[in-house]
């Protein structure tokens, strides 16, 4: 008998170590993984966009880099978590480059992407080579309100309410609408749109609600690697606005784009290539 219930507990023991090991941990999103380069780059999509925003950047710089492209979970398609907020998806993330030992990656995010590069290297300053941000601003309600403070709770249950109860004739009509304000390049217009209408619309609404809640102005002033800022050309006319919101940013260079609008790796193609180029090249 003892020797029965010795054997069983083993059985129970290894099957309980089986099971945790067994489960690969999960991140927020999916990861594309090309090129083999010693320098790595994790390029991070904006709001409702896929990881293929960044092919043409991918193209040029995968055979000297190892790329790691992401798509946030609920996103163009992709598998929606449970309860999406910044600070979950920031986390994510930098634990995805701690536990693959990605060393010094440079992140290159756009829109809300280039808020998690700017989060991500504000709290693990020591994890980061540099960003690169694509037309993101520290804080985005702070454009309309520079005194816009954050709420520490916010309840974006109504937007979840709002987004969801739309039909989905009604939300493209939306996507119709606000993607041109967004995307002068009418060839890609369409791509972005089904993207917005691939994406789990709880996940939309949460995390448009989060991201405007963000406010990253103080906390940047950690950032320590360096910063190449790439703005949109209608941001050139407000320039003591955008830069107040950077002002705490150390070792930031900003640049305005010639032309075009939000996708400026679409817009303002040559001038976006070659401002990365340049900032690349430094070692």
């Amino acid at each position: 008998m003892k020797k029965f219930t010795f054997l069983l507990i083993i059985m129970l023991f290894f099957a309980a170590v089986c099971n945790v090991f067994g489960q690969a941990k999960t991140y927020p999103f999916e990861v594309k993984k090309t090129g083999k380069g010693k320098q790595s780059l994790i390029f991070i999509p904006g709001f409702a966009s896929s990881g293929d925003v960044w092919n043409e950047t991918i193209a040029k710089f995968e055979k000297d880099f190892s790329c790691y492209t992401l798509t946030m979970a609920g996103f163009a398609g992709t598998k929606p978590g449970t309860d999406p907020n910044f600070k979950d998806w920031e986390k994510g993330i930098a634990d995805y480059i701690q536990d693959n030992n990605i060393e010094k990656p440079i992140i290159i995010g756009h829109s809300m992407g280039g808020g998690f590069a700017l989060a991500i290297a504000a709290d693990y300053p020591q994890l980061v080579g540099k960003i690169v941000i694509v037309d993101t601003l520290p804080c985005l309600a702070a454009l309309s309100d520079p005194n816009f403070i954050s709420k520490e709770n916010m309840d974006c249950s109504a937007m979840i309410n709002t987004f969801t109860a739309m039909s989905d004739e009604q939300f493209k009509q939306m996507q119709d609408q606000s993607i041109p304000r967004l995307l002068a390049d009418t060839s890609m217009q369409s791509t972005v749109i089904d993207w917005s209408m691939k994406s789990d619309r709880k996940t939309f609404a949460k995390m448009y609600c989060d991201f405007s809640n963000t406010d990253l102005r103080e906390k940047i002033k950690n950032i320590q690697c360096p910063s190449l800022i790439l703005l949109e050309s209608y941001f050139a006319f407000m320039k003591p606005s955008i830069e107040a919101q950077y002002k705490n940013l150390k070792n930031a260079n900003l640049q305005y784009s010639t032309k075009g609008l939000h996708f400026i790796m679409y817009d303002d193609k040559e001038w976006y290539f070659n401002q990365l180029n340049n900032f690349l090249s430094v070692k």
